[in-house]
This record gives C-alpha cells, structure tokens and sequence, in this order.
C-alpha cells in the first residue's frame, strides 16, 4: 500500500482520481493549490505524488524544487492536457519524474502506482508490420491514419498532406497509391525544387523548340502519371502564376503542353504535400483559395513522430534491420537503448531518427552486437517545441510556464477556453497565471 499525494485543481478529475487509487489499495490525500501541498508535506511523506504542471499559485515545477530539499523522495507522475509539457521538460525534472496526458482512465493511474510506466520495457518488435507495404506504426494516430487511407482509396478524390518535415508525406502518398489498386504509376516531383522558368515543362510537358534548350518533346508528369496518382511535394512553393495553370488542369482534366497547342486528356489522382498547417495556408498566402479546394478534396494531417514515441522502437528495429542486411552485419537494439531513443522528442521527426540510427550503426563494431548511441542526439536544425517556445537552459520555472501558455494561446488564435483545454487546467487557472504576469487586464 502507497502513501499517495493528489495535486491538482481540478475538483472533478481529483474526486475521480481519488476513488480509483482508493480502490487499488492505496491512501490519498487530495489538495488543490501549491500553498496546500507545502503545507501536507511538513507532517507527511508520501511515496507517489500526482503533480499538475499548472496551478492557481504557480508551476508544479516549483513543488518538486521543494520536494528535492525534503530528505524524502518520492516518484512523482506530473499531469498535463499539453504533450508538450513532457518534450520541453524531460530534461529538467530527473529520473524519478514520469508524465500522463489528461483524460486518464483508470489503468494509467494503476501503471503509474505500479511505476510500470517507467520500468517498462519496449514491445517486442521482431518484424513489424509494413501497412500498404511501407508505412511502420501501430499507434492510436498512425491506426486512425489508416483508417483515412483506406477510406480515400475507395475514390479518386485528391489528397492534401499535411505535416512537419520528415514526418514521411512521400510514404503516406505511396500508401494511398498502392490502396487504390490503381493500374497507373506513382509519379512524384518536387515543386519547390524546380525554376519558375521550368516548372511548366515539368507538369504538363513541352514540344520540341518550344524554348531554348527545348531539343525534344518532354511528357509531364500529368501524363506520366496516367491512371494512377501523382505526388507533388512542396506544392505551397509553386509561384502563384503557374498555379493558375495547375487549377485549370484540375478542373478540365486536360494539359496543354509548353509550346503546343492541342489538349491532352489526363486522368489521375494528385496527392500534394506541404509542412505548411492550416493557418500557415491561410495567414501566408502560399496557396490560392480556389486551388487549395481542388488539391485539398480531402485533408490529411501526418502526426509528427513525438505524438506516437510508442512506435520508435518499430521504427528502430527496421531501420537497423535494413542497415544489417545491407552492410552483412548483425547488430541489435538492448532494450535501455530503444528507451532512450523512445523517450527523445525527434523534432526531425522520422527522418531524424533514421539518421540517427545510421549514425550509431556506423559508430558500432560490426564483429560485435551492440550499438554504439551517441551521447546526443540533436542536431544543428533540431526544431524543438522547446526551442520554437524560446526556452533556454537557466530561465526561472515562471519563465517556462509563462512561454508555454503563450504558445498555447498562440496556437488558439487567443481563445482562453481552448488553450486551456488544451493545456489541461481550468480556464480559472489560466485566468489566474495571466493575472499574475500582468497579461490580462480583463
């Protein structure tokens, strides 16, 4: 039986919380503000603590500061609605700390009281499954992500990828592809890597003489891609003249190529991608409206790989199991290591991780087993939500709260309601920490 300490505002969740730990044998004691919780401290020790990571009086970051100069120490599980929390502070709070993201059901809190949570060992991942013969991933986000896939290639709808760079939008186009059962080719270009002088040619082809260096006739990609899909990757970086042309194109169906004159029947599916979300679209202007309709029949968002850290050590597996194959050697992944690797934030996301995994297979002894992980992983353009906030090492914890909130809100177009949902705490505590860094007058 466990000693169990409950801090947290939300009287609905505690109550809650409170009668589930009851029931697995254990004792609670429940308060709702920092102020209480120095104070239950004084008299008691407590073996696990429940922590939210904002309170009406300040950071939970400030209670484990305290309990660090108490000669006790007790596991500590912070709660937050924000899956930022844990990328931003993972370094931060030592090994005794662990994270949940709210809603909670009863088998989190159990795992947590049982620290399974933090004992745990990776799945077992001896040949994971390829979905559509390329995508890795058995998460809830990568499940759902199927469902999307399997559902749009029932039509011939156009497809819009949405997602940071290196999430793998160019593999969730070739699953889209091979679940169509298209007897066309998957043909991919790469908008933004082609001259505005040459794009046109790229597209929709050209006739020969049509313009310097024209010295014979070139088919586009739209025909290429006849009777199957084509992928047009970095399409926000296509000049907004040329996608007048494109709208045409996806409207009649028909090209004309460069220098040409008669009109071309195509007929496939186009996939687009951009690293751009949604208010990045609207706000930048990259995309016409009109255009953004017919590319964006149905939408999709790829989730970047620190929403899905329980697929890593898939990942993992297969990319050393490639490099193995591919160099005869015979290395394998010891279960701390894919932890580790588990437990990073990937701010490059899938990508990343590859590169990393060659990095350690070339750091490794071949003769041997074991491989060599870097003592860091990040890299030069690691674009972590940390950095992106504007934390940096040695900033106070209302620092880090207060850029945190702020990013929320940003994200929210300032909605009050949403960036506390999103951040698990009641709009009364939001309410609350802007008052007290006097950023709400109202």
């Amino acid at each position: 039986m466990l000693n169990v300490l409950l801090v947290d505002d939300d009287k609905d969740f505690t109550d809650v919380a409170s009668q589930i730990i009851e029931f697995l044998g254990h004792d609670v004691t429940s308060v709702q503000n920092l102020a209480e919780a120095y104070q239950v401290l004084e008299f008691t020790v407590f073996d696990h603590i429940f922590l939210d990571f904002m309170l009406p009086d300040g950071s939970g970051l400030h209670l484990i500061d305290h309990i660090k100069k108490l000669n006790t120490t007790p596991y500590i599980t912070m709660i937050t609605g924000h899956p930022s929390v844990k990328t931003m502070l993972a370094g931060l709070c030592g090994p005794k700390v662990d994270y949940l993201l709210k809603p909670l059901q009863r088998e989190d809190l159990e795992s947590a009281l049982s620290r399974k949570s933090l004992k745990k060992k990776p799945p077992v991942t001896k040949g994971p499954t390829l979905h559509f013969g390329c995508l890795i991933g058995e998460s809830k986000t990568m499940q759902a992500l199927y469902s999307m896939i399997e559902r749009v290639a029932n039509t011939s709808a156009n497809v819009m990828l949405m997602g940071e760079s290196g999430v793998g939008k160019e593999l969730v186009a070739k699953a889209i592809h091979q679940a169509s059962k298209v007897s066309g080719p998957l043909v991919a270009t790469n908008c933004g890597a082609i001259t505005k002088e040459l794009i046109g040619s790229e597209l929709f082809g050209h006739e020969k003489g049509s313009f310097t260096g024209a010295v014979g006739r070139k088919i586009g990609v739209f025909e290429r891609a006849e009777n199957g899909s084509l992928f047009l990757d970095e399409i926000t970086e296509m000049p907004l003249d040329m996608q007048a042309s494109l709208l045409r194109v996806l409207e009649t169906k028909k090209v004309v190529r460069v220098g040409g004159t008669t009109e071309i029947n195509v007929n496939c599916r186009v996939v687009s991608a951009t690293n751009r979300n949604l208010a990045d679209l609207a706000q930048s202007k990259a995309l016409r409206e009109d255009i953004y309709f017919r590319l964006a029949v149905f939408p999709m968002e790829i989730p970047p790989l620190r929403e899905r850290s329980e697929d890593i050590p898939s990942l993992a597996e297969v990319f050393l199991s490639e490099l193995n194959e591919e160099y005869d050697a015979n290395l394998a992944w010891a279960p701390e290591q894919l932890i580790r690797l588990s437990e990073y934030s990937w701010p490059g996301n899938v990508r990343e991780l590859r590169h990393a995994v060659h990095r350690a297979f070339i750091m490794s002894d071949m003769q041997g087993k074991k491989v060599e992980l870097p003592a860091r992983f990040e890299s030069p353009f690691a674009r972590q939500e940390s950095k992106s906030a504007g934390i940096k090492a040695g900033q106070t914890i209302e620092d880090v709260e207060r850029l945190l909130i702020s990013a929320t809100l940003d994200k929210v177009d300032g909605n009050k309601t949403m960036a506390a949902e999103m951040l698990g705490i009641s709009t009364k505590t939001l309410y609350n920490r802007l008052h007290a860094y006097g950023e709400f007058d109202g």
